[in-house]
C-alpha cells in the first residue's frame, strides 16, 4: 500500500510540476511542445499523401508517407521523397494521362496508365520547366535560359530560342566630311559614343581613300547578302538582350509566340551592409542586405518573339488605361505636384497565361507604385493590349487572391477567372473574353483566402471565412457560382491538399488550444475525417490546460468592431493589472480560431495570465481577414488608426474588465515592437511600460515593397513618414521601456535600434533599456536568446505593473 502511495505521489508531482508555466520551459527548443506534419502533398496516383514530419524529434523534419487504408505513415528515404516532390510539381498534359516534371535537372515523362517513366533529357546543364505544346505532341522545357522542345514520338529535340547577352550594334552618324578634312559630327555624345563615331569615321575614311579595300568590302557584302538570302529556315534568330537579365520565358501552347521580361537592374541604388560580429572565423563579416525604400527600382520590358514571322515585339504600356493618373496624396503638396505633367507609370508584366488552344492570353499587369492592377488581353501577333479587368485602390492593391502570386487561371477557351476586392473583400470572378461580360462568383462580407479549378472545370473549391474572420472552411462551387457545398465542419482552420483524382482531401488542421495535426476526408459533404498523425501534443504539452481564449468584439471610437481574444487569470488570482499583445507583419491575422503560428506568445500570454494579469490580443486595422477597407486602414499613418484600436482596447480593458488604468503595459515584435514605440511615445498616460521587440524606428530605413504600399515614397510623401516613424515622437517618453533586438536582423536592421538608442540619449531620457543579441536574425532560433528576451519582458512587467 505505502509502495502505490508512494507511485501516485510521484506521479502527481510530475503532473503539477508539467502545469507551472516558466519562461525556461515555454522558450525551449519547440519541439517539448510535440511535432506536427507541413507541406502536405498528395502522390501522382491519388494513392497516398507524403509530408514533412519529426515525431522522433531529430534535429531535422524527415519525409514520411501514409498510403490510403494503411495504418500508421512510414518514413521516407530522402531521395524517394525529393522524387515524389518532383513529380507533384510537375505538369500534366490534357487528358491528365501523363506527367512531365524536372527532377536532378534532367527532365522526365509519367505515364499515368501504365505507371512507366521516360527519361527525356541526361545532361550536365539544368532542365527546368517542363509544359506540354502543340497538341501535347512536344513538351518545351528551359536550358541555359533558352527554350528547347522535344517530339513525344520521335524523341527529336528542337532549340526554339537563342538569346544572346551581345548588345544591338549603336546607330552611328553618317560620314559627313571631306576627304582629309578630320571632320566629325557635332552631335552631344557620351565618351563612348565619341569613341565609337570616331571609329566609324576612319572607317569610312579609309575607304574613301582606298579603291582595293573598297572593292573587296562590296565583295564581301554581296557574299554576306547572298548567304542571307539562302539561309535555312530552320536557323534561329539571334535575340539581342544586351546585358539586361532575362525572366519568365515561356511558349504558346501552339509553339507559335514566345513572351519574356527583360530587367535592367538600378545602377546608383545603394545597400545596407549588416555587420556580423560573433563569427567562426573570429572576424568581423558584413552581410549584404537590400536597399531602403525609396531607392531607384529597376526597369522592366515585355517582349514577344513570333517565330512565325520571325520578329521581336516590344509591348507598350504607355495606352493602358489610368497608366498617367496620380495618386491621390499629390493634393496634399500642391506646389510640387501642380505643373508637374503627367507621365507613363512603371509597370511590371507578371503572369502570361494562355488559353489551352493558344488563341487568346492573359497578361496580370501591376504598377510600380502598386495602385493598379490591370489584367488584360494580348494580341500576341500585334503586341497590343486590351483591358478585361482594372482594380485600382488609391492605398495599394492587395488581399487574398490578389496579392503577387495571384490565383488567375481558364476555365475554357473563352473564360477565365481571378479574384478582386471590388467590393470590399476578395472575391471570385470571371470573364468572358468574347462578350466582355464579367460575373461575380462569390459575394459577402467574408474573403475567399484560397481557389482551386477542378480538372472537369466544372467546379471551384474554395478556402473562405464567411461563417467568422477567425474560422475556416473547405467549401466546392459551381463555375457560375451555384450549388455550393460545405465540405468541411471543424471549428478551426484548414491547409487543404486535393487528391488528383478529386475523390479525396488532405488537410492540417488545428484549433486555438490544438496544434496541427493532418487528417483525410472524402472530399464531399457529410463525411467523416480519419486522423493520420497525432504527434502535435507531447504529453508534456497536454499536461497544462492553455485557455481556450475568448474571441469576442468591442467597438472603436468610430463605430467599427474590433476582433478581440482575451486570456483571463483564474478566479481569485487576477491582479487588476493587463497586458496587451501586439501582433506583427501589420497584414497578419491573429484573433482566430487556429492554432496560432506565436505560439511562443501565447504560452507566454498563458504565463502571464497565471501570474494574475489579463491579457488582450486584437486584430487591429491592416490586419488580415477582414477585408479592403481593414486592410487599407493604415494607410499613410502607420500608428493612427492601428495604434487608436490599441487605446480603445485599453479602455475597453478598464471600463468592462475593471483594470487598473494605471497598469496597462504592452508588448510586440517586428510591427508589433513599432507599435509599441509609439504606444509609448504618443500615449505615454495609457501606457505603463512596454516591450518593443526588433521594431521599425524610422520607416524611411525600412524595405521598399512593404513601406512604399503603405507610406508612398519618403521624397514624394514626407508627411506619411513624419507622422508614422517613433523616432520622431521619442521625446514623448514617460514610462517604462525596453527595446530588444538581433544585430544581424536582415529585416528591420539592427540599426533602427541603434539610431532609436542616440535619440533617446540625445534627448536626455533615463527610463529606458536596450538589449542586444549577437547572433540573431529578425526571427530568433536560440532558446537562450527567446528565454533572455522574454525574462526581461516578465521582469519589466512584474516591477511596473505588478503589486
Amino acid at each position: 500500500m505505502r509502495k502505490i502511495f508512494f507511485l501516485f505521489f510521484i506521479a502527481l508531482s510530475v503532473v503539477v510540476s508539467a502545469q507551472q508555466l516558466t519562461v525556461e520551459k515555454i522558450m525551449k527548443d519547440p519541439k517539448w511542445m510535440g511535432t506536427s506534419p507541413t507541406n502536405i502533398s498528395w502522390t501522382w496516383d491519388s494513392k497516398s499523401v507524403f509530408f514533412l514530419w519529426n515525431p522522433d524529434k531529430n534535429i531535422s523534419d524527415s519525409f514520411y508517407i501514409f498510403s490510403l487504408g494503411s495504418k500508421e505513415p512510414v518514413k521516407l528515404k530522402y531521395n524517394e521523397a525529393q522524387l515524389f516532390a518532383a513529380i507533384n510539381n510537375g505538369v500534366y498534359n490534357t487528358d491528365f494521362s501523363q506527367i512531365a516534371y524536372s527532377y536532378h535537372g534532367d527532365l522526365f515523362l509519367l505515364d499515368i496508365k501504365s505507371a512507366k517513366t521516360f527519361r527525356i533529357t541526361q545532361t550536365e546543364e539544368q532542365e527546368t520547366n517542363p509544359k506540354f505544346i502543340l497538341k501535347d505532341e512536344w513538351i518545351s522545357f528551359n536550358r541555359n535560359q533558352n527554350l528547347f522542345a522535344w517530339n513525344i514520338k520521335t524523341g527529336f529535340t528542337q532549340q526554339l530560342t537563342n538569346f544572346v547577352k551581345t548588345a544591338e550594334p549603336p546607330a552611328v552618324p553618317a560620314f559627313t566630311g571631306n576627304r582629309g578634312s578630320g571632320q566629325r559630327g557635332n552631335n552631344p555624345t557620351t565618351a563612348a559614343t565619341v569613341n565609337n563615331q570616331q571609329e566609324e569615321w576612319l572607317k569610312q575614311n579609309q575607304l574613301f581613300t582606298s579603291d582595293v579595300i573598297k572593292l573587296r568590302k562590296n565583295k564581301k557584302d554581296q557574299r554576306d547578302a547572298f548567304l542571307k538570302s539562302v539561309k535555312e529556315p530552320d536557323t534561329l534568330k539571334n535575340i539581342s538582350i544586351g546585358d539586361k537579365i532575362l525572366q519568365s520565358v515561356q511558349i504558346s501552347p501552339d509553339g507559335r509566340f514566345v513572351t519574356y521580361r527583360l530587367y535592367t537592374a538600378p545602377t546608383n541604388a545603394k545597400t545596407v551592409l549588416v555587420h556580423d560580429f560573433v563569427t567562426e572565423s573570429g572576424f568581423t563579416a558584413d552581410l549584404p542586405n537590400r536597399t531602403k525604400v525609396g531607392a531607384p527600382l529597376g526597369k522592366y520590358e515585355f517582349c514577344v518573339y513570333d517565330k512565325l514571322k520571325d520578329t521581336v515585339l516590344f509591348v507598350s504600356s504607355d495606352s493602358i488605361p489610368g497608366i498617367t493618373d496620380q495618386p491621390d496624396y499629390v493634393k496634399d503638396y500642391p506646389q510640387k505636384f501642380a505643373n508637374k505633367k503627367p507621365v507613363v507609370r512603371p509597370v511590371i508584366f507578371y503572369t502570361t497565361l494562355w488559353n489551352e488552344s493558344g488563341t487568346a492570353a492573359i497578361v496580370d499587369i501591376r504598377s510600380q507604385d502598386n495602385k493598379d492592377r490591370w489584367i488584360m488581353q494580348l494580341d500576341a501577333a500585334t503586341g497590343k493590349l486590351k483591358l478585361a479587368d482594372r482594380q485600382h485602390d488609391s492605398a495599394w492593391i492587395g488581399g487574398p487572391g490578389i496579392s503577387y502570386g495571384a490565383r488567375l487561371g481558364w476555365i475554357n477557351d473563352q473564360v477565365f477567372y481571378f479574384q478582386s476586392e471590388a467590393t470590399g473583400h476578395s472575391h471570385l470572378y470571371t470573364y468572358n473574353i468574347s462578350t466582355s461580360a464579367k460575373t461575380q462568383i462569390t459575394k459577402g462580407k467574408y474573403e475567399v483566402q484560397d481557389v482551386w479549378l477542378s480538372r472537369s472545370k466544372q467546379n471551384f473549391y474554395l478556402v473562405t471565412n464567411e461563417e467568422h474572420p477567425g474560422k475556416q472552411n473547405f467549401y466546392k462551387i459551381k463555375t457560375d457560382g451555384s450549388s455550393k457545398e460545405k465540405i468541411t465542419s471543424r471549428t478551426g482552420g484548414y491547409e487543404v491538399s486535393i487528391s488528383p483524382d478529386e475523390k479525396n482531401i488532405a488537410y492540417r488542421y488545428s484549433y486555438i488550444t490544438k496544434p496541427w495535426e493532418l487528417f483525410i476526408q472524402e472530399n464531399a459533404s457529410n463525411k467523416k475525417s480519419v486522423q493520420i498523425t497525432n504527434k502535435a501534443q507531447s504529453d508534456e504539452f497536454k499536461s497544462y490546460a492553455w485557455r481556450d481564449t475568448k474571441i469576442f468584439t468591442f467597438t472603436a471610437r468610430d463605430g467599427e468592431p474590433v476582433h478581440a481574444k482575451l486570456y483571463e487569470p483564474k478566479k481569485g488570482t487576477k491582479n487588476n493589472a493587463a497586458v496587451i499583445f501586439v501582433h506583427g507583419a501589420g497584414y497578419l491575422q491573429n484573433v482566430h480560431y487556429w492554432f496560432s503560428s506565436y505560439f511562443r506568445e501565447q504560452m507566454f500570454n498563458n504565463l502571464l495570465a497565471d501570474q494574475g494579469y489579463t491579457v488582450l490580443d486584437i486584430d487591429y486595422r491592416g490586419s488580415a481577414g477582414y477585408g479592403r477597407d481593414w486592410r487599407t486602414g493604415i494607410y499613410r499613418f502607420m500608428g493612427g488608426k492601428d495604434l487608436n484600436d490599441e487605446v480603445d482596447a485599453a479602455k475597453y480593458l478598464v471600463k468592462e474588465l475593471g483594470i487598473d488604468s494605471t497598469r496597462i503595459g504592452m508588448y510586440g515584435g517586428s510591427y508589433g515592437g513599432f507599435m509599441t514605440l509609439m504606444a509609448m511615445f504618443t500615449a505615454p498616460d495609457v501606457f505603463k511600460a512596454g516591450a518593443a521587440l526588433r521594431p521599425v524606428t524610422d520607416w524611411a530605413h525600412y524595405n521598399h515593397g512593404y513601406t512604399s504600399n503603405i507610406l508612398n515614397e519618403p521624397f514624394n510623401d514626407s508627411i506619411s513618414y513624419a507622422r508614422s516613424s517613433p523616432i520622431n515622437f521619442a521625446n514623448g517618453l514617460k514610462n517604462h521601456l525596453l527595446i530588444c533586438h538581433g544585430m544581424v536582423d536582415l529585416n528591420v536592421n539592427f540599426q533602427d535600434a541603434v539610431r532609436l538608442n542616440q535619440r533617446l540619449i540625445e534627448l536626455g531620457k533615463d527610463n529606458w533599456q536596450l538589449a542586444v543579441y549577437p547572433v540573431e536574425d529578425h526571427g530568433f532560433i536560440e532558446p537562450s536568446s527567446w528565454t533572455d528576451e522574454y525574462k526581461r519582458i516578465l521582469k519589466l512587467f512584474d516591477t511596473w505593473l505588478g503589486k
